[in-house]
């Protein structure tokens, strides 16, 4: 009752693919590896300039006090960060404008305070620049 089937009604063992079409997809996997790692490394590596709160405290019901650090690839450059306050209900409640002066060192640390117009819940930096408006800058 083992008798084949007829010839050519049925596919036959399938071919093992010509070399290069493997050698192909393999260059194919790897630039698009190199071009998954590059992109990441772009959105989630190194900023050239980056505003971290560090902590912060509610002094009362009108002002929050926030400690920050600013990092920076080139720190001969003055940089304009902008710090707020939120309610609990994520509101923004308060905002100011800090100027942070070159330094020597690539990272400082700048401690703030900020007046709100209602309690406060948390203080965060929302972002910082290199472009300084004229205001800010001393002398």
């Amino acid at each position: 009752m083992t008798q084949p089937g007829p010839v050519g009604r049925y596919p036959g063992r399938g071919r093992i693919p010509p070399r290069w079409i493997a050698i192909a997809l393999g260059i194919v996997v790897v630039i698009a590896g190199v071009g998954i790692a590059y992109v990441g490394y772009k959105e989630f590596g190194p900023k050239e300039l980056e505003g971290t709160p560090v902590t912060y405290t509610i002094v009362d019901d009108t002002t929050v006090s926030l400690r920050f650090t600013v990092t920076r690839k080139d720190p001969s450059r003055p940089v304009d960060c902008i710090v707020r306050a939120r309610a609990k209900g994520g509101n923004e409640v308060g905002r100011r404008e800090v100027y942070v002066e070159p330094s020597p060192s690539g990272t400082v640390e700048v401690t703030t305070t900020i007046r709100t117009s209602a309690p406060p819940a948390i203080g965060d930096v929302y972002g910082c620049s290199f472009d300084v408006p004229k205001y800010l800058k001393t002398g």
